[in-house]
């Protein structure tokens, strides 16, 4: 009960993330036009706007998992007896557990964490120890740092493992279990 908790309230954040992003890429869009329009383009506006849009995704698709209301072939499970459809929802859940812990891991190894650390935090020795450059690539644009940007893949990995453990470990309440 206390995972489900867990999961509803880090979803109403990703939602409600998902939902400001979606604002601030449509201001974004129309910002656009409207330089654009004036002879005055501001070409960071295009930058930040597809930043935002991919976060808002991430987040959204996060959520997602939590409500069970992702894109999904229903053909099979709409076809079997009940017992049969609930194995195959579980082998399901089981699927996205497993690309959410993948998702951790690779964001780990993309990352890595521990030997910034090591580095004291200096993207300079960590380029030179590791031949990893992420934490060196500015955008083009905005000239932030990309791994500000790309944080959201470490988001969207914690809350699909949040997510898909809560549907594994079945701890949602019984007035809301499918």
């Amino acid at each position: 009960m206390m995972l489900y908790r867990v999961s509803a309230a880090w979803a109403r954040i990703e939602l409600w993330a998902a939902a400001f992003l979606a604002v601030c890429v449509t201001f974004l869009v129309l910002l656009n036009v409207a330089t654009r329009n004036t002879g005055n383009a501001l070409f960071w506006v295009d930058e930040l706007a597809i930043y935002a849009m991919a976060w808002m995704t991430f987040l959204g698709a996060s959520a997602a998992l939590h409500h069970r209301n992702s894109v999904a072939i229903t053909l099979l499970p709409d076809a079997v007896s009940p017992r049969v459809k609930a194995v195959t929802i579980k082998i399901v859940d089981i699927i996205v557990f497993a690309f959410a812990l993948a998702m951790l891991w690779f964001c780990w190894r993309w990352f890595m964490p521990l030997e910034f650390a090591r580095s004291g935090f200096d993207s300079k020795v960590f380029q030179g120890n590791t031949f990893n450059f992420i934490y060196a690539e500015p955008t083009s644009t905005l000239g932030v740092p990309k791994y500000v940007f790309w944080a959201v893949m470490w988001l969207f990995a914690l809350g699909a493992t949040l997510h898909s453990a809560m549907h594994l470990l079945g701890a949602r309440p019984r007035d809301e279990q499918s």
